[in-house]
Formats: structure tokens, sequence, C-alpha cells
């Protein structure tokens, strides 16, 4: 009894503020200043990155995607070898 009196003034509230944030969310007084600092912190991350990657391999360390290229290296050469093991265990069968 408490419990669906509490369930009906909770569905009414949320119902509520779904309709004020939604009708707020559109409003281009939200969506330009948002728009605006997300494209700001995204070229920002992108300098950052940069300057990083920069610093990173200036120091002489393997940055991630120097890493992903060798280990994508290292897959290739393991597929070949397994090819190779595979040809020669054919031959001598």
């Amino acid at each position: 009894m408490i419990w669906d009196t509490w369930k009906k003034g909770f569905d009414a509230w949320e119902s509520a503020t779904a309709k004020l944030m939604e009708e707020m969310l559109k409003s281009p007084a939200v969506l330009w200043p948002s728009g605006a600092m997300l494209t700001g912190a995204m070229k920002a991350k992108t300098a950052y990155d940069r300057a990083v990657s920069q610093w990173v391999g200036a120091a002489g360390v393997a940055t991630k995607r120097d890493q992903e290229r060798m280990l994508h290296a290292i897959h290739q050469l393991e597929s070949k070898l397994l090819d190779l093991e595979e040809k020669l265990s054919q031959k001598n069968a």
C-alpha cells in the first residue's frame, strides 16, 4: 500500500523531470555552449596526446602505436612460422 503510493509519486516526479530535462537539453542555450566545450576538450586532448607521443618518442621509449605495430609484425611472423612447420610436417609424413 505504502509502496504503491510512493511508486505513483516517484513516477509522477520522474515524468515531470524527464519532460523538463528534455526541453532544457534541446535548447540552443544549452546545446551551443556544450558543443563548444566538447570541441575544445577534444582539441585539447588531441594536442595533449600529440605532445606526449612526441615526448615519449624523444625519450626513446616505444609508444602504444609502436608497440601495436611490433605486435602485428610478431603475429605475422608467428603465422608464417606455423605455416612453414605445417608444410615441413606434411613433407616428412
